[in-house]
């Protein structure tokens, strides 16, 4: 017996909204699992940031003060970052991740629904096969006959309700996933937004920080720590005995030279005595 166009349209709508319901369950699905991917990368990279800090931290001990203050605060502001990071996480799973694993169970409740009306349905189909072969074996038994047609009316009562129940939690459902999927990605895009506007807080003061290193500070104290620490009384030491022995070498110099003009003073003092001495003899004889 062929469909009448009323069950040939109820048969299509049942289709589409089978396919609808097939449609957000792949979807869905293929989300939820996007979304909990990004969320172990995003606890990876916590992961990975956290030694990267004790690494910096690390370092920053053994470096020269003002570098070292200027990494320390830097892996202290990075170190946050990885809090927040681990809110990140913690908010994707409990805002995106899990809402759409929850539609596994309400895709699992449509189907349900869907599977009563076809039940429903098919009740009914056969309902009409079993009239028209009433019909056909006992054409003059209408006792037979109107028990098969009373059969066939509450088969098609309760595929028409149960049809319209459909209709109006496939249309709830609808309402819901479009509802329900603006949260999920706005909920995203602010977790999203919250990690980003606090890490380029951070990232910021810690870009201050390690740009504020003294460099001169830093290099005078690393050429410093090249010398012993009594090198440079030493070097104070010899300088002042070089001093002092080159005045000594000067005073010395001066003295003896002294000493020489005041011998030679001397001995020009005896040549004129002498010479006086041997003009009086020679006036006397003269006389």
């Amino acid at each position: 017996m062929s469909r009448t166009p009323d069950a040939r349209a109820r048969d299509n709508q049942t289709k589409r909204i089978q396919e609808n319901i097939s449609n957000v369950e792949k979807h869905f699905d293929e989300m939820c699992q996007m979304f909990a991917a990004y969320g172990r990368k995003a606890a990876r990279l916590r992961d990975k940031a956290d030694v990267l800090v004790r690494e910096v931290a690390d370092y920053a001990d053994t470096e020269t003060p003002s570098l070292k203050k200027g990494m320390k605060r830097f892996a202290e502001h990075l170190a946050k970052i990885q809090d927040y990071r681990q809110a990140q996480v913690e908010r994707l799973e409990a805002k995106v991740i899990e809402p759409l694993k929850g539609y596994g169970a309400v895709v699992r409740r449509k189907r349900e629904d869907v599977k009563a009306v076809q039940n429903a349905r098919t009740r009914e189909s056969k309902q009409m096969v079993q009239l028209e072969r009433t019909r056909q074996r006992n054409p003059s038994d209408r006792q037979v006959i109107s028990q098969a047609e009373s059969e066939l009316q509450r088969a098609t009562m309760d595929a028409a309700r149960t049809t319209r129940q459909l209709e109006e939690t496939i249309d709830d459902f609808e309402k819901q996933k479009i509802r329900d999927i603006k949260r999920i990605l706005c909920d995203f895009a602010a977790v999203e937004m919250c990690f980003h506007a606090k890490a380029l807080e951070l990232y910021t003061l810690a870009y201050q920080s390690i740009s504020g290193v003294d460099e001169d500070d830093d290099l005078e104290v690393f050429r410093s720590s090249l010398h012993p620490p009594d090198y440079s009384e030493r070097l104070d030491v010899v300088r002042a005995n070089s001093l002092d022995g080159t005045a000594s070498s000067f005073l010395t110099s001066a003295a003896a030279f002294q000493q020489q003009r005041v011998s030679g003073r001397q001995a020009e003092d005896e040549e004129d005595e002498d010479e006086s001495e041997e003009e009086d003899d020679s006036d006397e004889e003269t006389r």
